[in-house]
């Protein structure tokens, strides 16, 4: 993942918490911002609610794998936050990608074919 693809300052996430939109689905929410950038740019989380170190880490790459196998388009010029729920510990891949691809289709940053 490129450094200018990825969410950093605290005024970003404050923006997309205050001023953007949120889905939620079983293991995860995701709050979306439109950017008027060329590109998106994401970030994924996981609260110490979801566990220990190693559980929370475990979520964040769970959740960066989903996004990157996935097979749904993202249409440019969004700020995505994913952000893990405790119930995704124990969970294995695919059922983290159908979470993400079922909360994602709920949004509106999905390219229409």
């Amino acid at each position: 993942m490129l450094k200018k693809n990825v969410l950093r300052r605290k005024s970003d996430f404050s923006s997309i918490y205050n001023k953007g939109k949120s889905v939620g689905d079983r293991y995860v929410v995701i709050f979306y911002k439109k950017n008027n950038l060329p590109y998106n740019r994401t970030a994924f989380l996981a609260s110490k609610k979801v566990g220990n170190s190693v559980h929370r880490n475990r979520a964040r790459r769970l959740m960066k794998e989903s996004v990157r196998t996935s097979e749904l388009e993202i249409s440019t010029g969004f700020d995505i936050i994913y952000i893990a729920r405790n119930t995704i510990i124990d969970r294995n891949c695919a059922e983290v990608r159908n979470s993400i691809e079922s909360a994602l289709k709920k949004t509106k940053v999905l390219i229409k074919k």
